[in-house]
């Protein structure tokens, strides 16, 4: 597992979702002020990487996933003295800078394509991915990710752009190196105002085959059909993505996340392997229905031991449960209602037992959980109104159409952070731009910061656990068999320390092995602490226990 940018290795990275983190001038919009002012949180979690999804100026069709200005501050975000101001501070208490950098796509406001789209013969015009009109319609059968076609028709120009999400996130042309150079001359300025690292949205999507054959995928209802194996990890991008590493991310030292789409551990290993020279690390994107319909505990306990097999010679991992584009991870993988506690304990202390980087991600040091709208008008997630939509036409009730959207909407993680029990959850003393979840009165920050048997206090205790221990942080994984596809055992060991920790997967008792169960071992940590920890060999539902051995 070596690696050259060996620091990365000591990261453990909070994901916040600026419009939902902390409102700090009533108008119910999160900001980096507000941000500012929450830092202490952040502090006292423990965490050494801040990770900010997009801040750039932006129209917000896709909440700052559609960028306008990549040297300029959101409006409603605050200004570009805040966000120094933010980062000054973020340095002075040990916090590194992560930005998450949009550069699949832009903004159809953004200066490059309203230039664009003026004539053919415009300095910016191959900026974008334009395409004359076959048989007097789009040129290809190409569905758009948020529902329709992926093209959309320009009048100035007599010519469709591509578009891969909505149509006002128009797909760059990497193939043009006038627009690579932009990107790669925004990305330099931006790691000399002080930034350490970037999470890279959308990243594997980059090259295009240049003819745009027909999808040969099944339409969706409204027509048109999903074309992602036809443009997903070309060559090409990864070419790109090497011209990135050569032009920024090596000269600077800087850290790299990537987001892609894969298929499998191999695929994503491309991105990541060290020899290549692309990312340190990757996410990989999977559609939330796809994972809610597929994801079981034994198929996790595989897909870490591929993973693992995958990079555990040349490569490193990003480790995550949340973000802003999955559900809330105690809804989704544990119990959210009568094991609401301990099984956030349990996937937290899962995910902080795994090799790589652990990413948190707003709210699940707290246990937030999934919100249910009543009325699909209450839902601000284009991907959950177009789920809405694609049922409708396939003739479902809109009750059917509204929980299928329910489910999978991303919405459920950018519910606003819950600080107190205060009105709106102390996030703002305005109208919050989305619902807050109901339960912020039980489930909030304030409740659990001075409780020492919190989801809250456990994430501190793994913090810490994982900065104290090399095992933890460099160590080699090996996953015992237990006889149970809902029993992970996991055993990091590194220089001589050896933690060995199970993990019951289950709203059902599961017994240790006995082979397994260790026989001096100290107790580190469980997740049922509150109840008077590990007393096995016998797990509880959901119980987790780290030994040290």
């Amino acid at each position: 597992m070596e690696q050259k940018k060996d620091w990365v290795k000591d990261l453990i990275v909070y994901q916040v979702y600026p419009r939902s983190f902390q409102d700090s001038n009533g108008d119910g919009i999160g900001d980096i002020p507000g941000i500012l002012s929450r830092l202490d949180h952040l502090s006292a979690l423990g965490i050494n990487a801040l990770w900010l999804s997009p801040v750039f100026r932006s129209p917000n069709d896709d909440n700052g996933y559609d960028i306008s200005g990549y040297r300029e501050i959101m409006d409603e975000f605050g200004t570009m003295e805040d966000w120094d101001a933010l980062c000054a501070e973020c340095h002075k208490r040990g916090i590194k800078v992560i930005m998450d950098l949009v550069v699949n796509h832009s903004s159809d406001e953004h200066p490059w394509f309203l230039e664009s789209k003026t004539s053919r013969d415009n300095p910016k015009s191959d900026y974008y991915i334009w395409r004359d009109p076959k048989n007097g319609k789009e040129p290809n059968n190409w569905a758009s990710v948020f529902g329709g076609s992926a093209w959309e028709f320009v009048p100035e120009r007599g010519q469709y752009y591509y578009h891969l999400f909505s149509k006002k996130q128009p797909d760059l042309n990497w193939a043009n190196p006038a627009l690579r150079e932009e990107i790669f001359s925004m990305m330099e300025w931006w790691v000399k105002k002080g930034v350490d690292g970037f999470r890279v949205d959308a990243i594997s999507y980059l090259d295009k085959p240049q003819d745009f054959p027909d999808s040969a995928e099944p339409p969706q209802p409204d027509g048109y059909s999903f074309s992602s194996s036809l443009i997903n990890g070309r060559p090409g991008t990864h070419a790109y993505i090497r011209d990135m590493n050569r032009r920024v991310f090596s000269p600077y030292n800087v850290m790299t996340v990537g987001e892609v789409a894969s298929k499998d551990a191999e695929e994503l290993a491309r991105y990541v392997n060290t020899a290549r020279e692309e990312f340190d690390m990757a996410i990989p994107f999977v559609a939330p229905i796809v994972e809610i319909n597929t994801w079981s505990p034994k198929k996790m306990k595989q897909d870490i031991q591929n993973d693992y097999d995958a990079l555990k010679e040349n490569g490193w991992w990003a480790r995550f449960f949340s973000n802003h584009d999955k559900p809330r991870q105690v809804s989704l993988y544990g119990n959210d209602k009568e094991y609401w506690e301990v099984s956030a304990k349990m996937l937290a202390m899962l995910l902080h037992s795994l090799p790589g980087t652990p990413f948190v991600y707003q709210g699940e040091e707290i246990g937030m959980t999934n919100m249910r709208f009543p009325h699909i008008e209450d839902y601000n997630d284009p991907d959950a109104k177009n789920t809405y939509h694609q049922h409708i036409l396939a003739g479902d009730t809109p009750d059917v159409a509204l929980k299928e959207a329910q489910m999978i909407s991303r919405d459920n993680a950018r519910t606003p952070m819950q600080w107190n029990a205060t009105e709106n959850a102390g996030f703002t003393t305005g109208k919050p731009w989305l619902g807050i979840n109901p339960n912020y009165t039980k489930i909030n920050a304030e409740n659990q910061k001075n409780d020492p048997h919190s989801i809250f206090s456990c994430y501190k205790a793994l913090i810490a656990l994982r900065k104290s221990s090399p095992a933890l942080s460099r160590g080699d994984l090996e996953i015992p068999e237990t006889g149970s596809d809902t029993l992970f055992a996991l055993k990091r060991s590194y220089n001589g320390e050896t933690l060995l920790s199970f993990h019951n997967f289950s709203a059902e008792p599961s017994k240790i092995p006995a082979a397994l169960v260790p026989q001096n071992g100290e107790v580190l940590l469980s997740s049922y602490d509150r109840e008077g920890g590990y007393t096995g060999p016998n797990l509880r539902p959901y119980e987790s226990v780290i030994f040290r051995v």
